[in-house]
């Protein structure tokens, strides 16, 4: 793992890669040594991250008043850029409020992050309600409407014992963008029902593999947009390209197709200057992004629960795309972008 490139700052090891906890080690290495623990040490390489983490001092989010002094949460994440940075935020997040913590933020996967909350190895991680409903808990389509989407995965989870706290409103889910400069001369176009008022030739789209192929991707949007695909009064095959994974984007860009399928809290569309068109008949499944808590942790600290509900509601795709560039396309380091980011919100103070 990568140091944080911040200078002139005093750092620290997260808790973790040497940790002091009178409570948390021993649980975690318990769990860890056993069955699926051993295949991920093994096969994945979990282990604490070694990254450092900067001195936080309590902003808004404030030390809660008589925690106890071992108080310790263990915090999970999974290895993509978004989430590192989501799990860098929680980690500064439970310390500015007090608890030491132990950094597994990087897991490689969903499946193993899950198990580790599920089983009680982590305390908290920033989940995505779609990929719980489908992914997790086996629902064969998501639910488009957010809150209802929340509240089928909080109430589904409380059997698995996981509580979910509530939502922020960065949605993770798949959109069309289209060019910016593009958008004037496609007729200001904003939503997706839009694109059948345009001649047909104009009717060009880029997307990935698995979205043109899927039960739930390319063809039933279509057709929920009235405008099936093969049709001559629709969109014809000629008139989609089918590209790799991510390079949608940069065609879309370069203007092979107008519209491209993007993932809504990718940097990219800003980077690249892309606008992204509203899902305006809700085709699309909420994937917004919640805190997801151990219930027994949460019953032992429900202050975690008003302390990260100072958080979520500030994480807009807007504000995720913005964090999400400074990793991908600047090359910051995600640590130092949550870290910036929290500062620059009040939520905590860096070191004096």
């Amino acid at each position: 793992m990568a140091t944080s490139k911040r200078t002139g700052q005093r750092q620290r090891p997260v808790a973790g890669a040497a940790s002091s906890s009178k409570r948390k080690p021993t649980r975690l290495a318990a769990g860890l040594s056993a069955g699926f623990g051993v295949m991920l040490l093994a096969g994945c390489g979990l282990q604490p991250a070694t990254s450092f983490v900067p001195e936080v001092q309590p902003g808004t989010i404030q030390a809660v008043e008589g925690l106890p002094e071992d108080a310790q949460i263990t915090v999970v994440s999974k290895n993509f850029t978004e989430q590192l940075i989501l799990g860098k935020i929680a980690v500064m997040t439970a310390e500015a409020a007090g608890f030491e913590v132990e950094d597994f933020t990087n897991v490689p996967g969903s499946q193993p992050v899950r198990e580790l909350m599920v089983s009680g190895e982590g305390d908290f991680t920033y989940e995505y309600t779609g990929t719980a409903w489908i992914t997790y808990l086996g629902n064969p389509t998501g639910i488009p409407d957010k809150e209802e989407q929340w509240r089928a995965v909080h109430d589904a989870d409380l059997e698995n014992g996981l509580t979910w706290g509530r939502p922020a409103p960065l949605n993770n889910t798949y959109a069309f963008a289209v060019r910016s400069e593009a958008v004037p001369e496609l007729g200001n176009i904003a939503k997706m029902s839009q694109i059948g008022d345009l001649p047909v030739a104009e009717r060009t789209l880029c997307v990935e593999a698995e979205f043109n192929s899927r039960p739930d991707g390319l063809d039933p949007m279509l057709d929920t947009y009235d405008i099936p695909r093969g049709s001559a009064n629709g969109i014809p095959d000629g008139n989609i390209g089918v590209y790799d994974t991510g390079a949608v984007y940069t065609a879309t860009n370069d203007g092979d197709c107008n519209f491209g399928e993007v993932f809504t809290t990718d940097g990219r569309i800003d980077a690249l200057d892309l606008t992204v068109l509203e899902d305006d008949r809700k085709f699309f499944p909420a994937y917004n992004a919640a805190p997801v808590f151990n219930s027994e942790t949460l019953k032992e600290y429900p202050q975690l629960q008003e302390v990260f509900d100072q958080v979520s509601p500030l994480l807009t795709d807007e504000t995720m795309r913005q964090l999400n560039l400074k990793v991908d396309v600047e090359g910051q380091e995600p640590v130092d972008v949550a870290h910036d980011w929290m500062v620059s919100e009040g939520l905590i103070t860096g070191e004096d």
